[in-house]
C-alpha cells in the first residue's frame, strides 16, 4: 500500500451557498476520502466567464502541486488543463457529457457536441488513469486505464424518513400524491417536457397528483422531498450514472425512469423501481401503479455497494496502481522520471 499520499482534487463543480447542489458528488467523494486517511486538496476553478477559468486553472494548479501524490480531476476540461503538467500522475474522472456529448431537446448529440466529446475522449491516452460512470461510458473508449467506479451514495444524508414528518417539514399537504422531478428542468438532457405531460396525463386519472420540481437544494432537504413524494420520475435522454436515482434508491422511494446509463443496474429487481419506455403512456401508467397504492421499497438494501466508505476504497486502490506504475518507472534503468 501507498502511505503518506495528498490527493489534488480540480474542479470546476463544487457546491455554493448559492447553489448547494452543484457538484455535490465531488464534495461527497472529498469527504469519503478524507474519512479513509487520504490528505486531500481541492482546487476549484471559478470565475464569472467559465471559458476563462479554464486557462487561469493552468497557473492555479501548477501553484498548488507541491507536495501532492497525484491530481484527481473531475470533467475532461478540468483534466486537460491537469495534463498541463507531468510532474505527478493524473486521474480523470468522467461524467457523462463529457464522454457522449451533450444532448439537445431533440434527444440527439449536435455534430459539434461530438466532436468535443471525441475530443475529450481523446485525453484519456494522456492519462494514468481513467474513471466512468458506467458499461455503457467505458464502451466509448478505445483504450486506456479505465475503471468503472460510479459516484457514492451518502447514505447517512440519504436515509428514509417517515412521510408526514418529511410533509410537516417542507410545507407540503398530508393529503395529496407528489411526484419529484430533482434537476433543472431548462437542462435539456432531463427531458422535462415528457415528465410534464405524463403527470398531465396521470392527473385525468388521479386528479390530487402533483409534479414537484426540486433543483438547487442542499442534499439534506433533497432526501427530505424523497421521503415526502411518492415517486421519483426520471425521464432523462442521457445520462453517466445518475446520482438522483441513487439518492433516492438509498430513501426506498419507487422510481419511475427511462434505460439510460447504469439506471437498469442500479434499481435491479427492485419491487417499485421501474425501467419505462421513453413516452408519456408509459411513464403515466407506470406512476399510475404506484400512486394507486403508494408504498415504500427496499432500494436502500440493493446500494449498499455504492456506500461512501467502499467506493473510496475502489478509487484509492486506483490511486495506490497509478503510483505503483509511476514508481516502477522511476527505479526501473529503462525508467523515464518525468
Amino acid at each position: 500500500m501507498v502511505v503518506n499520499m495528498k490527493i489534488l482534487i480540480a474542479t470546476a463543480i463544487y457546491p455554493t451557498a448559492e447553489n448547494p447542489g452543484f457538484g455535490s458528488y465531488v464534495r461527497s467523494q472529498e469527504q469519503f476520502l478524507r474519512q479513509a486517511g487520504i490528505e486531500v486538496d481541492v482546487l476549484v476553478l471559478k470565475g464569472r466567464n467559465r471559458k476563462l477559468i479554464y486557462a487561469k486553472g493552468i497557473y492555479e494548479l501548477r501553484r498548488r502541486l507541491s507536495g501532492v501524490s497525484l491530481v484527481h480531476a473531475h470533467y475532461a476540461y478540468v483534466g486537460a488543463v491537469a495534463r498541463t503538467q507531468w510532474r505527478v500522475p493524473l486521474v480523470l474522472t468522467y461524467h457523462g457529457s463529457d464522454a457522449m456529448g451533450t444532448i439537445t431537446e431533440a434527444g440527439t448529440a449536435s455534430r459539434r457536441s461530438r466532436i468535443v466529446s471525441a475530443g475529450c475522449r481523446e485525453l484519456a491516452r494522456y492519462c494514468d488513469a481513467v474513471v466512468v460512470q458506467s458499461r455503457q461510458m467505458a464502451e466509448r473508449f478505445r483504450k486506456g486505464n479505465i475503471h468503472i467506479i460510479p459516484h457514492e451514495v451518502d447514505l447517512e444524508t440519504f436515509r428514509p424518513t417517515e412521510s408526514g414528518s418529511a410533509r410537516a417539514q417542507l410545507g407540503l399537504s398530508l393529503s395529496k400524491r407528489y411526484i419529484l422531478f430533482a434537476a433543472n428542468p431548462d437542462v435539456a438532457v432531463k427531458r422535462f417536457p415528457l415528465a410534464q405531460a405524463a403527470i398531465e396525463l396521470l392527473k385525468t386519472k388521479v386528479p390530487d397528483v402533483e409534479l414537484v420540481v426540486v433543483h438547487r437544494e442542499p442534499q439534506e432537504r433533497l432526501a427530505l422531498y424523497m421521503s415526502a413524494c411518492d415517486a421519483l420520475v426520471f425521464p432523462s435522454y442521457q445520462e453517466g450514472s445518475p446520482n438522483i436515482v441513487k439518492q433516492a434508491m438509498a430513501c426506498n422511494l419507487p422510481i419511475v425512469a427511462t434505460d439510460v446509463g447504469d439506471v437498469r443496474e442500479v434499481i435491479g429487481r427492485t419491487a417499485g423501481c421501474y425501467v419505462s419506455a421513453p413516452n408519456t403512456e408509459s411513464f403515466a401508467g407506470l406512476l399510475e401503479d404506484i400512486v394507486r397504492s403508494p408504498f415504500r421499497t427496499r432500494g436502500r438494501e440493493a446500494i449498499q455497494g455504492l456506500a461512501g466508505p467502499l467506493v473510496a476504497e475502489r478509487l484509492i486502490r486506483v490511486y495506490e496502481e497509478v503510483l505503483r506504475r509511476r514508481q516502477d518507472r522511476v527505479l526501473s534503468p529503462q525508467g523515464i522520471s518525468m
